[in-house]
């Protein structure tokens, strides 16, 4: 494997790339359904999906057919002139959510920018300027820009950055004691992912996002979900807080699957925090170009639909049972399942890096998270067929691991 560490010789293929990835060798040219091919033909079940991206597995053909329509007639124009299907989509996700407003960008990392900013301009808007602060939790990841490394607080990545950015207050993930300390006058709003997905697949409890809510409403604190990842189906619901009962959040950023692999993403919010945001307030050269919003409104349509998300959650009752499974016939190496609907995983005794690597030399690709999460984030299409295969090569591969100690 390459290491981002060392030097690399100039006649690596990948010379010129800057190395702050490490991939395996595998180059994937050809992608159908719920699985990928090297330039030699081999086969890979895809677990991981992009990061939770490929929402429709590959090469999707209405995905295909919308992309190829829409790039023989006009590819960008820019925020200067209307998009229609940008304005189709906004409507579609405003009917179905709880926002009124929405504004397109190229990622998730730019959709927790427009958070940040709107929440900020909302207290201002209304008198209040030191209302500046976010609350935060451990373990949390909201994308890789200055403003976002200081709001996940991941010290591996602020590393290097230069000082921290004031306004982030972050406090242990499930402390409801340090949630109601933290929560002050001059609190903006309150950051969280109802899914968390690279600080450890952990769930928040459908019962803490309502008392979240609750809590915002007493303090007049905004409400921010992350569900760039836990988002667009990927538990079951349309929107992972949708679990929960009185859970609407104020903002909330998404990406990953809304796109179904073609890049960009959205930060919807609510008519009256979106108030202040008004011409010059933020921007988007590339945000909800003709090629996403093509793209966008055809995933919208297939993921929103009621039939498609009871199979995802018929799915990841079969998923969730063949983990459980797994965890009480290694429970040496296993300590239990986590997440959430198709954002889920295997917590492990250890580090899961021999794991995964275990999994891909047997041709099923899965990711991991925080310290010791073997993370499955697969197509939203994914088969009872797929997941017993999968399962079939985790227990191999958790068979041959040998535990350290």
């Amino acid at each position: 494997m390459f290491n981002a560490l060392e030097p690399i010789q100039m006649s690596d293929p990948r010379a010129h790339i800057m190395p702050v990835y490490a991939p395996p060798e595998e180059a994937f040219v050809r992608g159908e359904g719920v699985r990928l091919y090297t330039e030699g033909g081999e086969e890979y079940l895809d677990f991981i999906a992009g990061i939770a991206v490929n929402a429709l597995g590959h090469a999707h053909p209405q995905l295909v057919a919308a992309l190829q329509e829409q790039a023989g007639k006009l590819w960008h124009l820019s925020n200067m002139f209307r998009v229609k299907a940008g304005e189709e989509l906004a409507d579609k996700m405003c009917a179905r959510t709880f926002a009124d407003r929405v504004f397109f960008t190229n990622s998730g990392t730019e959709a927790v920018e427009c958070a940040l900013k709107a929440a900020r301009k909302y207290h201002w808007s209304k008198g209040n300027d030191d209302r500046i602060e976010f609350v935060t939790f451990t373990g949390a990841f909201h994308g890789r820009s200055l403003g976002a490394i200081n709001a996940g607080g991941n010290p591996k990545y602020l590393e290097g950055f230069g000082p921290a950015i004031p306004g982030f207050n972050q406090i242990e993930w499930g402390d409801h004691d340090a949630l109601k300390a933290a929560v002050t006058d001059k609190t903006c709003a309150v950051f969280v992912e109802p899914v968390q997905g690279e600080g450890g697949v952990r769930s928040m409890p459908e019962q803490c996002l309502t008392g979240l809510r609750e809590l915002c409403d007493e303090t007049g604190t905004l409400l921010i979900y992350d569900e760039v990842q836990c988002g667009m189906g990927r538990t079951g619901k349309l929107f992972a807080h949708e679990w929960a009962e009185n859970a609407a959040p104020d903002i909330m950023c998404v990406a990953k699957g809304v796109g179904g692999g073609f890049p960009f993403g959205a930060c919807l919010m609510t008519e009256e925090v979106g108030l202040p945001m008004q011409p010059g307030s933020h921007g988007s050269t590339y945000g909800g170009n003709p090629l996403a919003m093509a793209v966008g409104n055809v995933v919208w349509d297939i993921i929103s639909d009621e039939a498609f998300l009871a199979e995802v959650r018929r799915v990841s009752g079969t998923v969730a049972q063949g983990l459980k499974s797994l965890a009480d016939s290694h429970a040496d190496k296993v300590n239990g399942v986590t997440g959430k609907g198709l954002l889920t995983g295997l917590e492990l005794k250890a580090a899961p890096k021999p794991v995964q690597q275990a999994c891909r030399d047997k041709n099923l690709l899965v990711g991991v998270a925080g310290n010791n999460v073997l993370r499955l984030a697969p197509p939203l299409v994914i088969t009872d067929e797929d997941v017993r295969q999968a399962v079939s090569v985790m227990d191999e591969a958790l068979s041959e691991w040998e535990l350290e100690g």
